[in-house]
């Protein structure tokens, strides 16, 4: 399984930082690629990113655990979609933690299972997801006010 994490302490409450994070419409503001959020339900919503072709790729998205103010999981719905072919599971991980002082420590995390001979690339994986998720930080503390 590759797993990869990120932190960031930001200047924020926890309860400011849950109104974005928790909120799938906010997405397009703070997690890389995302261009728009679609078929938002209590417990569900899709993503839909652009490729490099210029088309547009939809990722379907379930929440899993919900501690309000404190942790966020999701995963992706891969049964019947392209990804289903390399990977076994995608779950992502926002963990707030409230600092001594003003702020809020923001953990982002993903897991990801692949699949046969995909298993090779999990090093790449590692990198891509990285990248990702320290974008995703660095906009979120950017949208929230700086660090």
């Amino acid at each position: 399984m590759a797993s990869t994490t990120a932190s960031r302490w930001i200047r924020a409450s926890p309860q400011a930082i849950w109104a974005v994070i928790s909120d799938p419409r906010q997405m397009p503001n703070w997690w890389p690629g995302v261009t728009r959020v679609e078929g938002i339900a209590a417990d569900r919503f899709t993503e839909v990113i652009p490729t490099s072709n210029g088309r547009f790729m939809r990722r379907d998205l379930s929440l899993v655990s919900v501690e309000p103010q404190r942790r966020l999981v999701w995963t992706q719905q891969l049964a019947g979609t392209p990804f289903e072919r390399m990977l076994r599971t995608w779950a992502t991980t926002i963990t707030l933690s409230q600092g001594a002082g003003e702020g809020t420590l923001v953990t982002l995390a993903e897991h990801q299972q692949l699949r046969g001979y995909f298993r090779i690339g999990s090093l790449f994986q590692r990198r891509s997801a990285q990248r990702r998720l320290t974008a995703a930080l660095a906009c979120l503390s950017e949208l929230l006010g700086g660090t």
